[in-house]
This record gives structure tokens, sequence and C-alpha cells, in this order.
């Protein structure tokens, strides 16, 4: 019988639109590394689509992303950050994503308000306001949470947030 867990619920957060949205990010953050951690290798790295998605190339995708976005990191083939290293482990790339995810979280915390551009170089040009970053990497998270969901299903019947 393929494994089931329990769904959690979306956050309860505060009223405020930064709490909201910074709330809702994390609990899709938790989301997508809890469908790939303990996700069985080799299946994990198993192209399940025609273009080539597998669980473990989504979330090494949004560890580039969070890098992206929140760090100001270039990246000059997105279409490479589908695959993970086949030397990374799914517990490398979980912790690469999490300490990605921390960092980032300390950007935000330092940022004046929504309103605020995201702290970049100076040389990419004119950086993203908060809100927009977050609203951002909200519908990129939850676009591919819900792709991996579908993965992990295939990949071995476990379900559930």
């Amino acid at each position: 019988m393929p494994a089931t867990r329990r769904d959690t619920p979306p956050p309860r957060t505060g009223n405020s639109e930064t709490e909201v949205l910074r709330g809702f990010l994390g609990y899709l953050r938790d989301s997508i590394a809890a469908k790939v951690e303990g996700a069985p290798e080799p299946q994990v790295r198993t192209f399940r689509t025609p273009s080539g998605t597998n669980l473990l190339g989504l979330l090494h995708h949004l560890t580039a992303v969070e890098r992206a976005t929140f760090l100001g990191e270039e990246i000059t083939d997105w279409q490479a950050t589908f695959d993970a290293s086949p030397g990374d482990s799914v517990a490398d790339v979980v912790a690469r994503y999490r300490e990605t995810v921390a960092r980032a979280d300390a950007v935000l915390d330092a940022c004046t308000g929504l309103g605020a551009p995201l702290p970049r170089p100076q040389t990419r040009g004119p950086a993203p306001s908060v809100r927009w970053a977050l609203v951002h990497l909200i519908e990129e998270t939850g676009r591919h949470a819900g792709h991996a969901d579908i993965l992990r299903e295939l990949t071995d019947g476990t379900t559930g947030r």
C-alpha cells in the first residue's frame, strides 16, 4: 500500500501582507522539500514526462530560482537548473535547498518593506520589489510543488504533504 502523509493545511499567519506572503511561501517551500525528502534512488531522477521532468531536478531548479531572485545570482542556463548532478544525493539537494532558503530569508528579514527593491549588484539593472519577488516565488514554488505531488506519487505511491 502506498505511503500517505497527513495533509498540512495552509498556514494561519498574521494579518499583514508581509506575514501572509512569507507564510505561504514558507508553506510551499516546506511542501516541496518534503516531497523530495526520502524519495528513492534512482527513481527520484527518472524522467516522468517527455520534457525530462524529474523530482530531484525540480528541487534543484527551485534552488536556482531562490538564488537568482533573492540572492542576486546570475543564472545563464535555466534549462540546466533542472538537472541535479549525478553525484548529488537526495539529502544533498534537499540540504542545499534548505540552506538557500535560509539565506534568502535572511535577505528578506533585512528588507525595509514590500515596496523596497531587493538588494542587487548595480550591474544587473533595476531590482524587483520585495512584493514582486515574494509573489513570483509563491507562484513558481506552488507550480512546481504541484508537479512534485504527481511525480512523487508516480515514483513510489506517496501522497499528501
